[in-house]
């Protein structure tokens, strides 16, 4: 017989599994790129495997990793897996993590000057409503344990990350708030290329109104 932990977890690993097909069908990913990861009540990580499509995950084959990332059952999990990992040791707030490469935030991501302490600059409020401040994350390549040292540094109080020429990394304290930040964080970098073209024409919001909207 199930026990209440037991139907917890499938409930988890339905909602990750759900998560990753409405990011497929809606073109925030697309082939095998990005990953996403679940902490689990007793500790441990499921995450997508390698090489993975995030609209075709199936139960018995996904990845399960402890905190130190050493695999305990399923195919071998997304490279990325040790900065899912940061996220969770550094911001306990944090049960569920998603990475894309989604083509507006990682087209902004690839741009020179940004803000390293706040890589958004708001010309709508709702980035800062829902996540504060997006740190930008140096470029390393992928799968590399400086993207995690640098990830972990900053995981504290941040819901979302750019990572410079890479993608984007947003959070919640379950799959549905990580993928509504997603695409709340994608929506807002589009608006910015919307923009470019009446570049000298917009409103960002000023330093007052910002701080009116910070999570407290």
């Amino acid at each position: 017989m199930s026990t209440s932990n037991d139907a917890h977890r499938a409930e988890l690993i339905a909602q990750f599994i759900a998560a990753g097909q409405t990011l497929y069908e809606r073109g925030y990913a697309s082939g095998a790129a990005g990953n996403m990861s679940q902490l689990l009540p007793d500790g441990t990580v499921v995450a997508t495997p390698t090489g993975s499509c995030l609209g075709k995950l199936k139960a018995d084959e996904l990845s399960l990793v402890d905190q130190q990332g050493n695999l305990l059952s399923g195919p071998k999990a997304t490279k990325e897996v040790l900065f899912h990992l940061a996220i969770y040791r550094n911001n306990p707030e944090v049960k569920s993590v998603v990475h894309l490469h989604c083509c507006y935030c990682t087209a902004y991501a690839c741009l020179k000057d940004l803000d390293p302490n706040n890589a958004i600059r708001p010309i709508t409020p709702y980035v800062v409503m829902r996540m504060g401040q997006v740190p930008l994350i140096p470029y390393y390549k992928p799968g590399s344990i400086h993207l995690a040292e640098d990830i972990g540094q900053v995981a504290a109080g941040h819901k979302a990350f750019l990572m410079a020429n890479h993608g984007m990394i947003t959070c919640g304290k379950d799959m549905t708030e990580a993928v509504n930040n997603a695409e709340e964080l994608e929506a807002a970098c589009q608006t910015y290329f919307l923009l470019q073209g009446q570049a000298e024409r917009i409103r960002y919001l000023t330093a007052d109104e910002i701080a009116e909207l910070m999570p407290h």
